[in-house]
């Protein structure tokens, strides 16, 4: 078994929620009393945020960078960024170590690709719906990206850094977001990414008439599978 570092703290609610998925699968494939072997260098999510909203991307990937050399050094074989935002450093981060980085947006591409979709909605952070870092990466797999209206994804950012990223979950968000899925739909989305893995806290399967691409997870299972070489 591979060990698996994590960079976390972007939010730890969502970092938790990869520690749990990624030792459930293990479990599930492995059985009895394994779990995964993995080190996690959680960040100060305050500091990120900051360097976010002020576009010092180069700083944000910086910090990044010395969080995956750590990680290295603790004898990671591989990274896992656990966030979709932060992969827009990802350049940054893989100048500072020689162990590999498992995209996010590749691995939930082939998630998609499996299923056979062609085009999806993308609901994240105003960065990763507005910027062209995360949508070219899954457009690369001949892949059609439809991102929401200008006061939706208003909605949709908020949502996700005053509350998610707090650990508050609302129905009434649920409820905004279910809209914004199904005006997705009607523009032609076959399938919806979570495309920040605080999302999944807030909307399910049974939320949505169409697949939802949990990215967390989708990352997880993929560590995992790397992890164990599958």
């Amino acid at each position: 078994m591979k060990t698996i570092g994590l960079i976390g703290g972007m939010s730890w609610e969502s970092s938790a929620e990869y520690y749990r998925m990624i030792n459930e699968e293990i479990k599930k494939k492995l059985g009895g009393l394994h779990s995964a072997k993995c080190v996690l260098y959680s960040v100060d999510f305050k500091e990120i945020e900051h360097y976010q909203s002020e576009g010092a991307w180069d700083k944000a990937g910086a910090a990044l960078g010395e969080a995956a050399r750590s990680l290295e050094k603790a004898g990671a074989d591989f990274i896992v960024i656990c966030t979709n935002t932060m992969h827009k450093v990802i350049g940054y981060i893989q100048k500072m170590i020689t162990i590999p980085i498992l995209h996010i947006a590749d691995a939930t591409a082939d998630q998609i690709t499996r299923q056979g979709i062609r085009s999806v909605g993308l609901l994240g952070t105003k960065y990763t719906m507005e910027q062209d870092f995360y949508k070219s990466r899954i457009e690369s797999h001949n892949i059609n990206v439809i991102v929401p209206a200008d006061v939706e994804r208003e909605v949709i950012n908020h949502i996700i850094y005053q509350e998610l990223c707090l650990g508050e979950i609302k129905q009434s968000s649920k409820t905004m977001y279910k809209k914004i899925i199904n005006h997705l739909v009607d523009r032609g989305a076959e399938g919806i990414i979570l495309g920040c893995t605080e999302i999944g806290l807030l909307v399910k399967a049974e939320d949505s008439e169409v697949p939802l691409f949990d990215t967390a997870f989708i990352h997880a299972q993929t560590a995992v599978n790397t992890s164990l070489s599958l």
